[in-house]
């Protein structure tokens, strides 16, 4: 293929981003494939190569600010008229047929969703990986609880370019070293390290704009699905960061895309995989040969969406318009909607029996709903914000090799700062496959704190590996638009979205549900006072302590999706 590196696009205000054309020997004009990063165009994975190969000429974009690009970063703030721009300079080219898609994960798959809202000429698919739908909500901030990975994020993949960048404007050195990751995790007050008063200023405005409004409306892709043209293809895995949005990208083009067509080809894959791995092999668990991304054959079903919506070719890209992997039973199912239809809503309450009045919280998860109105029925424990029940696993970004996936809780579990529920070993396989949310009733001593459940599938042998969590910030429990602090020793029903997974529960197993007040350091930790967390001190952070409540009165209850 032929390559032209560097071609630099004008944006409308004269900033000009810097851009690399693949095109396919011999080819004179066709369909364009368009990514655009933040993450260096130089170092674009398979897709390049694969798509070029398949026919089409393929466009890489560093965006505003980074790399070879002009202009400031700011992140998602220029990429609806950036996109727009770009698209309508591609479709000025005679090398294009007016055909053009998009592709690309993460930040990539934001700049496809806020170029795709403006309806641009000429946009015919896209496919979306492990992405956002909402620049608060699931990026930022979860259930109001601040969410740590874009703390990573920007000093790991952000700052080292925007300090380069910095050198050669300015001619100075940057004698500093660059941010420590797990020194910026840990950092109290959060984002203290000085570069990111020097290269994260953005960072400091998303800290300060801790509610749900107009500030993140403007770059959520979800404010504009009305006006999203296309079908899309949504990729991501039940380890992925962005499960939830995700899932929410999907539902919402299905049910907000502005004509029945464009609501009726929309797709869905979720694997076994994290943000970054697709084999579906961690350090605990093997989910099998077919589970890999290669081996089920991810990349022909991207050609053939391409080749159906660019090319008009015959070709049926999948069977049904969702595919879940399912672990546990290790296999691949077709479903023709998400949620799936046939879901039967089942509560698991915590219950009084076994453990359940210990501090440990070692308790029973029944089907059986509470009968006694005896509100002693409560399990108590200590949550103090320096010493946090620390993540293990689960769908997050972190420092650390095995830091992602389905990772063994039993050391976790032993903490005195962990409830733990567990059924009854199941006499029949339980499928669950869909959202999960926990209704929590419970109470604190102090002004605002936390509560986090997990859900986690224990074999026979003893070991117990995270499947879905969540987080509801106290302050936060009617809505993430508006702060209302706490009564102390008052009991709340705290609605908990504990995201979705798909796993068979198989016979002999046990359904594992667990409560604590930090995930640490997947979500940021709650200081207790009712303050304002991000700038608050070590010192002034408060030890609590925290109920939870199982009775008549109180019928605390996980509900899982049952699809068997």
């Amino acid at each position: 293929m032929r390559v032209m590196k560097n071609i630099m696009v004008p944006m409308n205000d004269g900033v000009k981003l810097a851009t690399d054309i693949y095109t396919p020997e011999n080819m004179t004009t066709g369909p364009v494939l368009i990514a655009r990063t933040p993450y260096n165009k130089d170092f674009m994975d398979e897709h390049v190569m694969k798509f070029a190969e398949h026919g089409y000429i393929v466009i890489v974009q560093d965006v505003r600010g980074r790399y070879s690009s002009e202009g400031k970063f700011n992140p998602h703030a220029h990429e609806k008229e950036d996109g727009l721009t770009n698209i309508q300079w591609i479709n000025a080219q005679k090398w294009c047929n007016g055909h053009i898609g998009t592709f690309g994960a993460s930040y990539l798959g934001g700049t496809q969703w806020l170029t795709a809202v403006n309806n641009p000429e000429g946009l015919d698919a896209m496919i979306t990986e492990v992405t956002f739908d909402d620049t608060y909500e699931g990026m930022t901030y979860q259930s109001g609880a601040k969410i740590l990975h874009d703390l990573r994020w920007a000093a790991a993949s952000i700052i080292p370019d925007a300090v380069r960048r910095a050198e050669e404007e300015t001619g100075i050195k940057e004698t500093r070293p660059l941010p420590d990751v797990d020194t910026v995790l840990e950092a109290l007050p959060m984002a203290a390290h000085p570069m990111m008063d020097d290269y994260g200023l953005f960072y400091k405005e998303w800290l300060a704009n801790n509610t749900q409004g107009d500030y993140w409306k403007k770059t959520a892709p979800n404010q504009g699905y009305d006006n999203v043209h296309v079908p899309v293809l949504n990729i991501s895995g039940w380890y992925d960061i962005f499960v939830p949005s995700t899932l929410r990208n999907y539902m919402g083009m299905k049910k907000e895309g502005p004509t029945e067509e464009v609501r009726n080809n929309q797709y869905l894959i979720m694997g076994p995989w994290t943000h970054m791995n697709f084999t579906g092999v961690f350090p605990e668990i093997d989910y099998g040969e077919q589970a890999s991304s290669l081996n089920m054959g991810l990349m022909d079903i991207k050609l053939r969406w391409y080749d159906k919506w660019m090319k008009g070719l015959d070709v049926v890209p999948m069977p049904t318009h969702v595919k879940v992997f399912v672990m546990g039973a290790n296999r691949w199912q077709d479903e023709e909607d998400w949620p799936i239809p046939r879901t039967e809503y089942k509560p698991y309450y915590i219950d009084s029996k076994g453990k359940a009045n210990s501090s440990s919280g070692d308790g029973r998860l029944s089907t059986t709903e509470p009968v006694s109105s005896n509100n002693e029925h409560v399990d108590t424990y200590t949550y103090d914000p320096l010493e946090p029940t620390p993540t293990v696993g689960g769908q997050v970004i972190l420092p650390g090799e095995n830091a992602m996936g389905p990772r063994d809780q039993q050391e976790m579990e032993k903490r005195s700062d962990v409830l733990v529920y567990t059924t009854e070993p199941l006499d029949k396989d339980v499928e669950v496959i869909g959202p999960v949310t926990m209704h929590l009733y419970a109470s604190t001593k102090t002004l605002d704190t936390d509560f986090t459940a997990k859900l986690v599938d224990v074999n026979p042998d003893g070991r117990a590996f995270l499947l879905t969590d969540g987080i509801v910030r106290g302050r936060f429990r009617e809505g993430t638009d508006e702060e209302v602090l706490l009564t102390p020793d008052t009991v709340y029903e705290f609605v908990i979205d504990m995201g979705a997974t798909a796993n068979l529960f198989k016979k002999g197993h046990q359904i594992r549900l667990e409560i604590a007040s930090a995930n640490f350091p997947k979500f940021n930790r709650n200081s207790n006072t009712g303050g304002d967390i991000p700038n608050e001190k070590a010192e002034e952070y408060r030890t609590t302590i925290n109920s939870v409540y199982h009775s008549k009165l109180y019928p605390s209850k996980l509900i899982l999706p049952i699809t068997n």
